[in-house]
């Protein structure tokens, strides 16, 4: 599978919310004060990569996230919208190399850095399954 040709560095994807209650640190279990949580702020920015990836790929293949690196460097209040973008940076044989941005309304809100790996999901699948027989062997 030759990913290069269909995968070139510049691609972006986009993903977007309204800060809820739903989505603060106390909802989703990472702290105590009510504005955008880590975790959220992250989802996003894997969504932002699969946006700018995943309709690219061949029939039966789809990317999982493998590295993460961010920093969440500012706060966002509920009611406030919040938006990530993600944009390819290499595409090294399977594996995606991307570089995230997550702004608010007023500022930059994360940044960081992400790869996802580009699997058969039929294989993939074949491998969770022979995981999951010899769970509890010895």
């Amino acid at each position: 599978m030759e990913l290069a040709a269909a995968l070139k560095p510049g691609l972006t994807g986009r993903a977007e919310l309204v800060v809820g209650e739903e989505h603060t640190a106390p909802r989703v279990g990472s702290g105590r004060v009510h504005v955008l949580a880590t975790p959220v702020m992250i989802n996003l920015f894997e969504a932002a990569a699969l946006a700018a990836i995943e309709h690219l790929l061949p029939p039966g293949h789809q990317s999982l996230g493998t590295v993460l690196n961010v920093r969440h460097i500012a706060a966002t209040p509920v009611g406030m919208k919040v938006s990530a973008e993600a944009r390819v940076l290499r595409v090294e044989n399977r594996t995606v190399h991307f570089f995230l941005q997550a702004q608010d309304e007023n500022e930059l809100i994360g940044d960081g850095d992400h790869q996802r790996v580009v699997v058969n999901v039929a294989k993939f699948d074949q491998r969770v399954q022979r995981k999951l027989a010899g769970k509890g062997a010895p």
